[in-house]
């Protein structure tokens, strides 16, 4: 067995020489799944000019969001920001670079990085902006353009369960894009809300094998915020009858 538990956030951007300008693959979708301890962690350091691939930016005050209040990131490559004034707001003032791409796109590039494919093509976002300045082919009479793949140095990854070698199982909604994130970068780090030791988790269930994990810690005091809660009015309530 080979030892990756380490003691938190801190420690392992310590370790891992997570610097000023380095690209960071961050799980989650919305608010579900996000790397929240090592979030804290790059905010604590002060680690800048960032480059950060995630789905989406987070919220104003929560997620990805609070290093944008603090300017720590340079670039997003994202498939969606619109829940995030902060962003909007630097975005429009020329204080920070987007790349927005398909969120079907996104994956793929993602996986094609963690499987050692360099590019592909797709028809998706043929005549739109996205396909600008991109290599056009025709196959089968379709028009697909070419997209490369997304790979960082480090990754964040936010599990449910790890054992201390550094395999990972995800809960619900939470396995989004963390697991092809594990697999796309030099280093990744992984903060789960349970750390049990080696032998606990069945094989079978495993969605990230510990030969993608770096590190893994047990993370502590998550919020799990819902982005969006909504109400559907109740309806047949009035009246004396049930």
């Amino acid at each position: 067995m080979i030892e990756k538990a380490i003691r938190d956030a801190d420690e392992a951007l310590e370790r891992a020489g997570v610097s000023d300008g380095c690209t960071i693959l961050m799980g989650g979708f919305g608010l579900c799944g996000i790397p929240e301890n090592l979030i804290a962690a790059l905010l604590r350091r002060g680690t800048k000019d960032l480059t950060v691939i995630s789905n989406n930016a987070g919220v104003d005050d929560f997620g990805i969001g609070l290093l944008l209040q603090t300017r720590q990131v340079r670039k997003m490559i994202s498939t969606y920001v619109g829940e995030n004034k902060t962003f909007e707001r630097q975005y429009l003032d020329g204080d920070l670079e987007l790349e927005l791409v398909p969120q079907g796109t996104f994956a793929e590039r993602i996986r094609a990085g963690g499987a050692g494919i360099p590019a592909f093509y797709t028809p998706t976002g043929v005549g739109t902006v996205v396909a600008e300045g991109k290599d056009h082919r025709e196959f089968d009479g379709r028009t697909y353009i070419l997209e490369h793949a997304l790979r960082g140095e480090f990754a964040f990854v936010k599990a449910f369960r790890g054992d201390r070698s550094g395999n990972l199982t995800y809960r619900a909604t939470a396995r989004n894009f963390n697991p092809m994130m594990a697999t796309a970068a030099g280093t990744t780090i992984a903060e789960v809300e349970e750390l049990v030791p080696v032998g606990t988790i069945d094989p079978d269930v495993v969605a990230t094998p510990s030969i993608f994990v770096d590190s893994v810690f047990q993370g502590s005091g998550y919020e799990k915020r819902i982005e969006q809660r909504t109400m559907r009015p109740k309806t047949g309530t009035s009246g004396g009858g049930s």
